[in-house]
């Protein structure tokens, strides 16, 4: 029996994730890891083996001082974990697909070239998503390399939910409401497909909570609306990012206070969000422990926004049949979940407090017309599936 191995690479700005994937009748997962801190002087790794621990160990600074010194670390995981296995294809998570790219594309010189143009656009991301395409191209010389973009599941948005009020010239060239967070979007739908296929056939709202955090209006399997947009920066606060923003407030810090574009990139990216509004930490974890004034209000503010984009998805679904917690917030923040369905019994949503509590699939109340779910997101295994079909098309051209 041929088994193929894939490799999954999810590339951040300061970590990177990875899995492998065997094929034989099904992908399954073999292998699961992250490297964070890459670029620090404490960089710590942790790893499973089908899902038993089996490594984690605080790295020295040079063995992943960049995204191609901590592939070597990857590979001498994979190696302990399994010897020599062959790696047929790298599947890379890519932030920013653009207009072009609307499926997973296999990558040469050519398409790395053209998502390098889109780098202003997701600068905390799309260069480090790069980085790790380039390094295991090294590595893997002989790998087909898949990239899977995290905009393309939104390219489905009707018009009026895909454009800006600006002259018409600017939406020619690409300056649209791409939407962000896809693959999970994507993993999210085919789960619910198989735990309650009804419910996905019908209005459905997708609550992507961690430290990027979106939310996504799907019908009928297909993304309606996103609360992101030209940016990862637009709609919810999230760890370290605004969310919305009036422009307004851009021109003024530019033009009255003299911030310059790269301090306003680092304002609006680094020194915001959950972050900026708490002045401590931009984990959901520590927020809550703190007890802090400033902290509290961290949380409030993100609830309420949260709560105020689920009344605009819910309208432009013209209703809600579902509504679905993922990442790492939505699914273990049993708090916010309480606090996000409080008082939208209107809507037909009423939580059960003990499902809630101990995080059950189903957290809705037998009477709640809305079914609310968490469903642990998945964006490697979106990748690994993309990846392997991409393998078998390769194969019969």
């Amino acid at each position: 029996m041929i088994v193929r191995h894939i490799l999954t690479l999810n590339a951040g700005s300061s970590s990177i994730k990875f899995a492998l994937f065997e094929e034989h009748d099904g992908l399954s997962e073999a292998l699961r890891g992250q490297i964070e801190g890459l670029g620090t002087a404490s960089p710590h790794l942790e790893a499973q083996l089908r899902g038993s621990a089996l490594a984690e160990e605080r790295l020295d600074a040079a063995s992943a001082a960049d995204h191609e010194a901590a592939l070597n670390v990857v590979l001498d995981v994979l190696q302990r974990a399994i010897g020599r296995t062959t790696v047929d294809a790298v599947g890379h998570r890519i932030v920013h697909g653009g207009l072009a790219f609307t499926r997973p594309t296999v990558i040469d010189d050519d398409v790395l070239t053209r998502l390098e143009t889109l780098n202003p656009l997701a600068p905390l991301h799309q260069p480090h998503n790069l980085s790790g395409v380039r390094a295991a191209h090294r590595a893997f010389a002989d790998a087909l390399q898949v990239a899977c973009f995290d905009t393309a599941f939104h390219r489905s948005h009707p018009w009026v939910n895909d454009t800006y009020a600006l002259p018409r010239e600017f939406y020619d060239q690409g300056v649209r409401r791409y939407g962000f967070h896809g693959l999970s979007y994507e993993y999210v739908t085919s789960r619910l497909k198989e735990i309650a296929p009804q419910d996905e056939k019908g209005r459905v709202v997708v609550m992507h909570l961690g430290n990027g955090a979106s939310m996504c209006a799907i019908r009928d399997g297909q993304s309606i609306g996103s609360s992101m947009g030209f940016t990862a920066l637009d709609g919810l606060p999230m760890g370290t990012r605004c969310g919305q923003l009036d422009p307004g407030v851009v021109l003024y810090l530019l033009q009255e206070k003299g911030m310059t574009a790269p301090e306003m990139t680092d304002l609006l990216y680094r020194r915001s969000g959950l972050k900026g509004l708490s002045g401590l930490s931009h984990d959901m974890r520590e927020l809550e422990a703190a007890g802090t004034p400033e902290a509290a209000q961290a949380i409030d503010y993100f609830v309420d926004r949260i709560r105020r984009e689920l009344g605009a998805m819910a309208a432009v679904l013209a209703g809600l049949d579902a509504l679905v917690f993922c990442g790492g917030i939505g699914e273990h923040a049993w708090r916010i979940r309480d606090r996000v369905c409080q008082g939208f019994d209107w809507l037909g949503i009423e939580l059960d407090e003990s499902l809630n509590r101990a995080g059950e699939t189903v957290i809705s109340a037998g009477g709640s017309r809305v079914r609310v779910f968490i469903v642990n997101t998945d964006e490697d295994m979106m990748i690994a599936r993309h990846t392997a079909r991409l393998i078998v098309e390769r194969g019969n051209s």
